[in-house]
């Protein structure tokens, strides 16, 4: 079965791009700002979203927001699209809770290999997970830590999830980012770094801890 992607972008050009780059591998619908993909959404989940930051009205971070701070559609994995290709921008985009960010202008062999490699990683099929006071229920997507659920984006739960099931084991960062991301990840490097800092303050109260192995990886004691 096709995955289904929406595309939030104003420019008529690059929503013609969007389809005819992707529609014969997905089910593809394209909006040009927040208030009708926001229609569309509460209609329909898709699997994936390419989301523009320039848009009339609402911009695409308080979009991005917006969606990640609804439990319908936090999970939602997010590639921020915009000109803006300066890594203040990034680290914004990724922060507050993005899955990957794609600079235009940008080919499409890209285009296709980023959703692709965010679409492959998909929440793990166990029902329950747990490490210390950590517990991971696959079936609802609900992370709870020392009694509380948390919010986290789709690419946090499956790296805490990783984490958890090889907890007080190394994960080497090249895994990781094989595991998470796909082998063919074409993003920052620093990519894993702000997921895991996120996730830290997220567990900050946890009596479980993400350690860094300095020049390895990272490991959940």
């Amino acid at each position: 079965m096709k995955k289904t992607i929406y595309m939030v972008e104003d420019d008529s050009a690059l929503r013609e791009l969007y389809m005819y780059t992707l529609e014969s591998d997905f089910i593809c619908a394209c909006f040009d700002d927040g208030k009708a993909f926001f229609k569309a959404l509460s209609e329909r989940k898709p699997d994936i979203v390419l989301l523009d930051v320039m848009l009339p009205g609402d911009d695409g971070f308080a979009i991005l927001t917006q969606m990640k701070e609804s439990k319908k559609t936090a999970h939602i994995p997010v590639i921020m699209v915009s000109a803006k290709g300066d890594e203040i921008s990034k680290v914004r985009g990724l922060n507050m809770g993005a899955d990957d960010y794609i600079a235009k202008p940008f080919g499409v062999l890209e285009l296709v290999a980023r959703v692709k490699a965010n679409l492959r990683k998909t929440p793990p099929t166990i029902e329950k997970l747990t490490f210390k006071d950590i517990e991971i229920v696959s079936t609802k997507h609900q992370v709870t830590s020392n009694g509380k659920e948390i919010q986290t984006t789709l690419k946090e739960y499956n790296l805490l999830t990783l984490l958890c099931k090889n907890a007080e084991k190394v994960q080497s960062r090249e895994v990781i980012f094989s595991e998470i991301w796909g082998e063919d990840f074409m993003g920052e490097t620093r990519t894993l770094d702000i997921h895991i800092k996120e996730l830290r303050k997220k567990l900050k109260d946890s009596d479980a801890e993400i350690k860094t192995i300095r020049g390895v990886g990272y490991i959940l004691t």
